[in-house]
């Protein structure tokens, strides 16, 4: 199939499944941002779908799911026909760009475009190597299908410098382009009613341990101790809810753990302060919202939060409960400060961290590999 020239016609969007996580949104924000420029936009999906699948759909994108499993005792068989379907796909499709967001998808999406000979390929980086023993056959798969890509998209410096200094991916072959805030995180909307006296904690996550919800806990038993105890509210779910409850009611503090939320403009605005206590991260989209709706953020600094935070945020070491409350209790004890980070981090985020920018990016990315490629 020789390339195209000329403008991007039709990309193609691969990722595991279209859940609550932040690459999921992202993914969902640049598809109806180029479907809005004319892009012909397609979205794999090696799984399933999920709460963005509608509104890709009701905006004329397609979406295929491809039918990759993980467990089974026929899920080899399964996964060879979906990755022969994904590569036959593509052929059809015919996308000018193929861009692959987390290590799973370029693992599988690079070589299948290979085969089905689309002629740009994009590997998306979304957070940190976690290189180990137990992963380490894993991340040589996923370091060599990075490499077998034209080129690499980070979310953050931090993200960027990562794969330069792990994985030895040439500075040449990587572009930052930040996330995306949907126009209406910006948007003033009434506070959620959390039923509490005391202030309010919020972080926004998923209930795994590398959130590091744990020290967030811990961090509250803290303040309890110092006399400024506070409601900590969890909106997200995971296979640690269970264990945080059980840590929450042992250390005698008030958490609420709501589960996932399609919609957390709400419980922003009740806050009083926003929490992100991760051990490892890319370019938080939590934090992203926080700042857009002018709330003060705590985070670990860890990933892309210095990018996001330095001089409009508090920044803390991670794993280290005693530094995470005395972040907080600056907060709390001193409006003055709040709402003059709140305020800061608002401003930056609309110039920085606008939708159009992020579209446009990756758009004129897509142009110039497409024009080098054919060149």
């Amino acid at each position: 199939m020789p390339p195209r020239t000329g403008a991007v016609e039709r990309v193609a969007l691969l990722i595991g499944q279209l859940g609550l996580g932040g690459a999921e949104r992202q993914l969902s924000l640049l598809a109806l941002g180029l479907r809005e420029r004319g892009v012909d936009v397609h979205v794999l999906l090696l799984a399933r779908g999920g709460p963005h699948e509608a509104a890709l759909r009701d905006a004329g994108i397609t979406v295929h799911p491809l039918g990759f499993t993980r467990s089974g005792p026929l899920a080899p068989v399964r996964n060879v026909r979906a990755f022969c379907r994904m590569t036959r796909l593509l052929r059809r499709v015919r996308p000018d760009v193929l861009h692959a967001y987390l290590p799973e998808s370029y693992l599988l999406g690079v070589p299948a475009a290979r085969l089905a000979r689309v002629p740009v390929v994009i590997a998306g980086r979304r957070g940190l190597s976690r290189f180990n023993k137990a992963r380490a056959l894993s991340f040589t798969l996923g370091t060599a299908a990075t490499r077998l890509a034209d080129h690499v998209v980070a979310n953050a410096a931090a993200v960027a410098q990562d794969a330069r200094s792990v994985e030895r991916i040439p500075a040449r072959k990587i572009t930052v382009i930040y996330n995306g805030l949907a126009r209406s995180a910006f948007d003033r909307v009434e506070p959620e009613r959390v039923g509490t006296g005391l202030p309010v904690v919020l972080c926004v996550a998923r209930l795994v341990p590398e959130k590091g919800l744990a020290f967030l806990i811990e961090a509250a038993a803290v303040l309890a101790r110092r006399g400024r105890p506070c409601t900590v509210v969890l909106a997200g779910d995971g296979p640690a809810r269970d264990a945080l409850a059980a840590r929450a009611r042992a250390l005698g503090v008030d958490v609420r753990l709501l589960g996932a939320r399609t919609r957390v403009g709400p419980l922003l605005a009740a806050a009083d302060v926003v929490v992100l206590a991760s051990l490892a991260e890319g370019m938080s989209n939590s934090i992203m919202e926080a700042m857009a709706a002018g709330r003060p953020v705590v985070a670990t600094d860890v990933g892309g939060g210095a990018e996001l935070l330095e001089g409009r945020g508090i920044l803390v070491p991670p794993e280290d409960p005693v530094a995470l409350s005395d972040g907080i209790l600056r907060v709390l004890d001193d409006p003055d400060l709040a709402a003059g980070l709140g305020a800061a981090a608002r401003a930056w985020a609309r110039k920085n961290l606008d939708l159009d920018v992020m579209v446009d990016d990756h758009l004129a990315l897509y142009r110039r590999l497409l024009d080098d490629r054919c060149g």
